[in-house]
């Protein structure tokens, strides 16, 4: 499904935090025998990112609930569809039910954003990709829905690769003293990107043979300059206010990835509502 991020510990500190002592509401208004079915319904269309997440959110709570669904990570679905049918103690299907919306509208609005983008560049040849802009604690799951999206996945950590950008620039005196330091500590195995803001600097970091160019916040008669002269001497990742209105642009200058940080830290909650049919 996604990388071990201890889903467990994160529904748990998730629960812990919005249950705290207890749902004095539904413990007040509830006996606790009250059974029925709870229905996730989708009030948009969307993508589906994260449907497993949504169930152990509800089994954390009470392991005798029953969970179906025949949604999957990755599809498609419509307006008005039914996503999961949620069966128990109403009690706690009530008390799970906004930790486990809170994950499943999060993850499916980043997948929803997300196929926009690829459908946005469609035939361009350009990927998308996402950054480190995501929630603490939560990058790991975002990242997946970027990917349940048709995304691709740029580093997870600042120990995932390497990464050049101005103010390590400006720190070691330059793109050349900066490229020198990394080669000379890192293993041989390991790429090197840097981010240039111009097409001198285009020129001092191919000079500098790194793996990876990141034309920033260049506009695109520029972006597509430096394309034309990287020509394929190194990968070339464009990035910075990059928009859904813009994006197509980007990608018709060539460059192979376009990074979009509004993927994980702009994307708007999926629509979800849940529904209780009591017994």
């Amino acid at each position: 499904m996604f990388r071990d991020v201890g889903l467990g510990k994160l529904i748990a500190k998730a629960l812990e935090e919005d249950v705290g002592h207890g749902d004095v509401t539904t413990s007040a208004i509830l006996t606790g025998d009250e059974r029925g079915t709870a229905r996730a319904v989708a009030k948009e269309d969307m993508i589906i990112a994260g449907i497993d997440v949504f169930k152990e959110v509800f089994l954390s709570v009470d392991s005798d609930i029953s969970f179906h669904t025949d949604c999957h990570d990755g599809t498609t679905v419509k307006k008005g569809a039914i996503l999961a049918e949620i069966s128990g103690a109403i009690r706690n299907i009530l008390t799970a039910e906004r930790v486990a919306l809170n994950f499943f509208q999060r993850l499916c609005g980043i997948a929803t954003l997300t196929q926009k983008y690829v459908e946005a560049v469609k035939g361009t040849g350009a990927k998308i990709i996402d950054t480190r802009k995501t929630t603490p604690g939560l990058r790991d799951l975002e990242k997946y829905a970027v990917k349940m999206g048709g995304g691709f996945n740029h580093r997870f950590g600042l120990d995932g690769g390497v990464l050049i950008k101005d103010n390590h620039i400006s720190a070691a005196g330059g793109i050349t003293s900066a490229v020198r330091g990394v080669r000379n500590t890192i293993p041989l195995t390991m790429r090197i990107e840097v981010e240039v803001n111009d097409l001198e600097e285009v020129e001092e970091a191919l000079a500098s043979g790194v793996d990876i160019i990141m034309l920033d916040n260049m506009k695109p008669e520029e972006m597509r300059k430096a394309v034309l002269h990287i020509n394929g001497r190194a990968i070339v990742e464009a990035s910075g206010n990059v928009t859904l209105g813009r994006v197509r642009q980007i990608a018709e200058t060539g460059v192979d990835y376009i990074s979009v940080g509004a993927l994980t830290h702009s994307a708007p909650a999926a629509d979800i509502s849940l529904n209780i049919t009591m017994v």
